[in-house]
């Protein structure tokens, strides 16, 4: 009887406990690139603020791709590089500063 007393006590106790779930907002990012590939290759994009080199995304031989570049806010001055898939050449534009939507063609 004791046991069976423990056991609903148990149950009761363990069912009783509230959880509580909370998201955080996916924040948006503030400044996009649209880039323009024209290279009969696929190009993989970079972007360089504070020594740092972030990949991007890579964009399809002629064709054009909108990239949000997250943790980056309007006004930041940064360097641009774009890069052949196959290695063999890469673009840079330096002292770019972005704004909401930054428009770049490669090449």
């Amino acid at each position: 009887m004791r046991t069976l007393l423990l056991a609903a006590l148990i149950s009761v106790a363990a069912c009783s406990r509230t959880v509580k779930l909370e998201t955080t907002p996916a924040t948006a990012a503030s400044v996009s690139l649209k880039v323009t590939n024209n290279a009969t290759q696929a190009v993989t994009v970079y972007v360089m603020s504070g020594g740092t080199e972030y990949t991007l995304k890579s964009v399809a031989a002629n064709s054009t791709e909108m990239i949000p570049v997250p943790g980056i806010s309007a006004g930041t001055s940064v360097t641009l590089r774009a890069a052949l898939a196959d290695g063999s050449r890469s673009y840079t534009k330096q002292n770019v500063v972005l704004s909401s939507v930054y428009e770049w063609q490669v090449p």
